[in-house]
């Protein structure tokens, strides 16, 4: 008599999912031009001496990572100028600079590269 093999099914494991990284994240968003779109750092909600802070006291923040960027603008010449940040890039902007939205639940904010003040390394 023939025997046949047959594959024993592992146990199921506990689906763990690993979360999802921010940077990793793929967005449905393109910004135009020389525009790119960046998720603010959360505000801080304790001052350096240890004091809780409420909401209207809490300063909006400065900083954020981007999670689109644009293609970049034309020159007067037609070629496409490269962006000076990429996705993924920690960066600081003005306080007044860009538009706030919200996209899938989500706050952020569009900004042109030029409002850019600084990239965060490390």
């Amino acid at each position: 008599m023939a025997k046949t093999k047959t594959k024993a099914k592992k146990p199921a494991k506990a689906a763990a999912k690993k979360p999802a990284k921010a940077n990793k994240m793929k967005i449905a968003f393109t910004p135009i031009e020389d525009r790119v779109l960046v998720r603010p750092a959360a505000a801080e909600t304790v001052s350096a001496s240890g004091i809780v802070l409420p909401d209207s006291a809490q300063e909006k923040p400065l900083r954020g990572e981007i999670v689109a960027v644009g293609p970049g603008r034309l020159a007067k010449s037609g070629a496409r100028l490269e962006m000076p940040v990429a996705v993924g890039d920690q960066v600081v902007y003005g306080k007044y600079s860009g538009n706030e939205i919200q996209f899938e639940g989500e706050e952020y904010k569009i900004l042109r590269a030029d409002e850019i003040l600084a990239t965060i390394n490390g």
